[in-house]
């Protein structure tokens, strides 16, 4: 899953992006809202958290043009203010929930995976795919009813995979959504992760579900 934060403040923004990368999320950040703006118009996020205040354009302006232009990324915004009236403008502009500053950082998390599921109804905690199972919620995998211990970043590379499932996906979308905006996508790391994974899911005597897909990229399914 890949996340924009925009907020100006280095210190918070970095809190959250911290945050968020150790649960597996791909993160990006802006520092003002038309850096924002332009991120968010440009690049398939699964959830944007925007900071109210900022210079340039205010988060409450990004959510109505983008609202304008259709897109429908799911909002959480961040603001120092606690009024009701306050709250109010935000989601009549377009905004899913609001978080009031100081948060903790449970509190982010929390709001993010409601986010998320509130804007894919159809998704639920659990992937299943044969007898590979993801838990979303306790980020818990399994294959065979035997645990595979993943790494955050394996974690959202499967997560990613089994969503697709049984489509196959690119090199180039893997990276936007399991790595963010400043990755390099000629090195070799998605293949690298992609072993990693196949090491730990395909294990000896178990049928293979990870493969390769020439000239296309990678598949999650039952066959090749």
């Amino acid at each position: 899953m890949r996340i924009l934060i925009a907020e100006d403040e280095p210190k918070t923004a970095r809190y959250i992006e911290r945050g968020l990368r150790e649960e597996g999320y791909a993160v990006d950040l802006a520092l003002d809202g038309n850096e924002a703006l332009w991120l968010a118009e440009t690049n398939p996020y699964d959830a944007l958290i925007l900071d109210i205040m900022m210079p340039g354009k205010d988060g409450l302006s990004i959510v109505r043009q983008l609202r304008r232009k259709s897109i429908s990324t799911p909002v959480l915004f961040l603001t120092a203010r606690t009024d009701i009236e306050d709250r109010v403008r935000g989601l009549d502009a377009g905004g899913d929930d609001y978080l009031v500053k100081p948060f903790s950082m449970t509190e982010v998390l929390a709001r993010v995976r409601a986010l998320l599921r509130r804007s894919r109804p159809e998704m639920a905690s659990t992937l299943r795919v044969l007898d590979l199972e993801l838990d979303l919620m306790s980020h818990a995998a399994r294959r065979a009813e035997q645990e595979i211990e993943l790494t955050p970043r394996e974690f959202a590379l499967l997560e990613f995979l089994m969503i697709s499932s049984p489509k196959p996906v690119s090199k180039t979308a893997i990276t936007e959504h399991v790595w963010n905006q400043s990755f390099d996508s000629q090195t070799n790391v998605v293949n690298v992760y992609i072993k990693y994974l196949r090491d730990k899911v395909d294990r000896p005597g178990l049928r293979p579900l990870i493969h390769t897909i020439r000239g296309v990229g990678f598949a999650l399914r039952e066959t090749a």
